[in-house]
């Protein structure tokens, strides 16, 4: 993977059922997370969540290849991250540390899909499992804005944890 990657999508949700809403920008604080999203400010530790392309490929694939259908092809924003990102791996280990335009985020754990992934889509709860593919919940180390299209650069990666999710 290259050692810069790009944001290719920002989303949130002004309450916890709501649907996802995409920006093209978005301000990032130490309080309240995406500015635009009801969660950052609710949990200090998970204020945004951060989901590769990549691995959201990786988790559709998996459903098609099971799938008598064809093709499975959902948004990202089904996934309910605030981030989306392409272009670079992402660290697998707390205390990695990222950035995204001027923004500096600290991974805390790997996200933890929820149940309402498979009321999406039937076994997407399961897809997301393996690797990460659920994406990195982080907290905010330096606010700022960011836009599509900014550069994202992983500036610490810890060795990579293995971490057994539910389910």
């Amino acid at each position: 993977m290259p050692k810069t990657g790009r944001l290719v999508g920002i989303a949130g949700r002004e309450k916890r059922l709501a649907p996802m809403v995409e920006l093209t920008r978005g301000r990032i604080n130490r309080e309240a997370g995406l500015e635009d999203d009801h969660k950052g400010a609710k949990f200090k530790l998970r204020q945004i969540t951060v989901l590769a392309l990549e691995q959201w490929q990786d988790a559709l694939a998996e459903l098609s290849a099971q799938s008598e259908d064809g093709d499975v092809l959902l948004p990202w924003t089904v996934r309910r991250a605030n981030l989306l990102v392409e272009g670079i791996a992402l660290p697998r280990a707390r205390g990695g540390i990222v950035r995204i335009g001027p923004v500096k985020l600290e991974v805390t754990y790997p996200t933890q899909p929820c149940r309402r992934m498979d009321k999406a889509y039937p076994g997407l709860l399961k897809a997301l499992h393996p690797d990460w593919r659920g994406g990195i919940t982080i907290r905010v180390m330096e606010p700022g804005e960011v836009r599509i299209g900014d550069d994202v650069e992983v500036l610490l990666r810890p060795p990579e944890k293995t971490i057994r999710l539910p389910g």
